[in-house]
Parts: C-alpha cells; structure tokens; sequence
C-alpha cells in the first residue's frame, strides 16, 4: 500500500474515532454515567502518542506536520519567499483566543460545566479532521495557503484542541495541554528560526513533486462538485 493510502486512511479513520468519542461524551453527559478509569487512560494516551509523534519523521503522517523537522528539509537552492504574513497568522491566534474566552467566562460564571467543555475538546477533534479532509475556515479566510502541505499553523491543532481543557483541573487535561503546548512551541521555535523549512521555494519537501497525501485534490474534487 502506498504512502498516499496511508495518509488517506489514516485521516478518515481518526475522523471516524473522533466523531465516536464526540458522541460518547454526549451519551456520558446525558445519561450520566461513570467512566472507567481504564477508557479514560485509553484515550489520554492515543492523544498523548499523537502529539509525540509529530516530533519525529513518521510515514503516515502528512508532509505539513512534519516540515518543521531538520531531517525533512530538502534544500531547493532557490531564494527564500515568505507566502504567509505573521499578522494573518496573529489574527489566526486572537480570533482563537477570543472565540474559546467566550466559553471559559461561560464555565467560570457556572453557566456551562467541565463535561460541556470536553465536548467541546472533542468538537474541535472533529473538525480538525474536517478542515484537513473537506473544508478550513483557516485556510480560505485568514492565511490564504495553497495546502495542509503549506500550512503555517498546521501543528497548532492539539493546542488548539486542548485550548477548553485548559479550564478543566486533573491530571489528564492538563498534562495533555501542556504536551500541546511543547509542540506548539516547537513548530514556533522552528518557524522562526529555519523559516526556510516552511516554505515551498526553498524546501523541496514541500513540493508537489514530493506530497504524498494528495489531500488537496480530495478537496477540489468536493469543490467541483459544489460546483
């Protein structure tokens, strides 16, 4: 099986997983019943291996995730061409911020509790997923980028999921945060330190020539048919 079927695999069968767990909170929340210790500890460590694993040049990973990574830099020889502006990238994160802050007045005034805030997490698995098979929001209207391949902020979405955990104690949220967070300011340091990474012009890994995931074609297939 080739690289590209992987990738494919891979990225519908976490939405699949995702979607079931976004319905498992609900039921949870519902019905209200007590999860097991052992469920718990099952998903906090599948997120956990997910987060790690962006640090290290995995195949089933996409090429967007891991362009930060040395061992993926392919010198095109060319000059160096910013395609992202930083302010795009700083109205991606106030947007963010501002969006989740709504939430967590709404937790800590008592108007929604923990478990609203997990569905929330688990929402915002999901449509991660979404953006990178069908449709983003962060690609079309803020920074403009012609792929997950090129994505500036590919690597902020476990921080980005996490964002609600923030606002629920415990051991699990916060130690998944805080994981997120380490990979976020990973992907940062690299960006600004090796900017030559992230860019087509002077990394050849991130050419079309060497994508493996071809997701963007899934995407104009769906647009055509929009269309």
């Amino acid at each position: 099986m080739n690289r590209q079927k992987i990738v494919g695999i891979v990225h519908r069968t976490r939405l699949v997983l995702r979607s079931l767990l976004f319905v498992a909170i609900l039921v949870i929340y519902l019905q209200g019943i007590k999860v097991p210790g052992f469920l718990k500890l099952a998903v906090w460590a599948c997120f956990v291996s997910a987060i790690l694993g962006r640090s290290y040049a995995l195949k089933h990973e996409s090429n967007g995730s891991q362009k930060h990574l040395e061992v993926n830099y392919i010198p095109t020889g060319r000059p160096y061409v910013k395609t992202t502006k930083d302010r795009d990238v700083l109205m991606v994160a106030l947007v963010w911020i501002g969006f989740n802050l709504i939430f967590g007045i709404l937790h800590l005034t008592g108007t929604i509790d923990k478990v609203v805030m997990l569905l929330l997490g688990a929402a915002y698995a999901v449509c991660d997923e979404v953006c990178i098979l069908f449709f983003c929001p962060f690609q079309q209207w803020f920074l403009h980028n012609q792929c997950c391949t090129t994505c500036r902020i590919y690597n902020w979405d476990f921080a980005m999921m996490c964002t609600p955990l923030l606002f629920v104690p415990g051991f699990y949220t916060w130690s998944l945060t805080a994981l997120s967070l380490a990979l976020l300011l990973q992907w940062e340091l690299a960006a600004h330190r090796h900017p030559e990474r992230f860019e087509k012009s002077t990394n050849d890994y991130l050419s079309c020539s060497q994508c493996a995931d071809k997701l963007c074609a899934h995407k104009k297939q769906i647009k055509k048919q929009r269309i």
